[in-house]
């Protein structure tokens, strides 16, 4: 058995398929993993991201199976679950073994590995959706937007994309604080990636932010119906982890 090592990273899992095909591995007999436990009787190679490999990668599988499927491995890979890449590896090689060569990745959900695919594509997608409607964003001191997040999955690049497009002459921060990382989009320029824990940022919050937090939240409290309160259908709606990053509920 081979077995490739990777990061948790969609570059990392990209370079490990191309490298599966160019090296002509048997592919029924490889791995992918995200961890470093030792597996008896198996080859390890260490994978190094490339990003032309990568590229390539990315540019076969839009080609072959359309935006709409790639976006969806995109998100399997974005799920905190170890198996995501080896979900991923046999979800593409059934793929790209169907004949015709053309038509969806996930028409063979008998194929345990596209079934696994789509379960954690449809799992991180249900919670970007989520997001998009449960993100909110506080100015700061000096003018810049700020949004702090915890979601299960690495959903960070998939979110930040909508909002700068929503707000290109904006400057604002997504902070993923469980993973320590952030985007920061400068306003009319590209937005990038950085790292840092919250206890690393300066979040002094401006008095008018303050001010209307605070008219928010009394909003939210003025429109409640006692009569019709329903906690657990609330929770339905609006599971309790997405509170805490919520301005009406602090």
């Amino acid at each position: 058995m081979i077995v490739y090592r990777c990061e948790a990273t969609i570059e990392s899992v990209f370079t490990a398929v191309y490298l599966a095909y160019e090296e002509k591995r048997d592919l029924k007999d490889t791995r992918l993993v995200l961890h470093q436990d030792p597996i008896l009787f198996a080859q390890d190679v260490p994978v190094v991201p490339d990003w032309d490999k990568t590229r390539k990668v990315m540019r076969t599988l839009i080609r072959r199976f359309g935006e709409g499927d790639y976006e969806s491995l995109c998100l399997a890979l974005a799920s905190e679950q170890e198996d995501c890449a080896q979900a991923v590896f046999g979800t593409v090689v059934c793929g790209l073994a169907m004949r015709p060569a053309k038509g969806h990745l996930f028409d063979h959900l008998t194929h345990p590995d596209c079934l696994r695919a789509f379960e954690l594509s449809r799992g991180a997608g249900r919670e970007l959706s989520h997001m998009l409607g449960f993100l909110r964003f506080q100015e700061l001191e000096n003018g810049v937007l700020y949004a702090e997040i915890g979601p299960k999955n690495n959903l960070l690049t998939f979110l930040v994309p909508h909002f700068a497009d929503r707000f290109p002459r904006e400057n604002f921060i997504i902070h993923d604080t469980v993973r320590g990382i952030f985007a920061l989009h400068p306003a009319g320029r590209q937005w990038v990636l950085g790292s840092a824990a919250k206890e690393e940022l300066r979040l002094d919050y401006s008095d008018k932010e303050q001010y209307y937090s605070e008219l928010f939240r009394g909003f939210v409290q003025a429109i409640v119906i006692k009569e019709r309160k329903n906690p657990a259908l609330q929770r339905n709606m609006l599971p309790l982890r997405f509170r805490e990053y919520m301005v009406e509920f602090r």
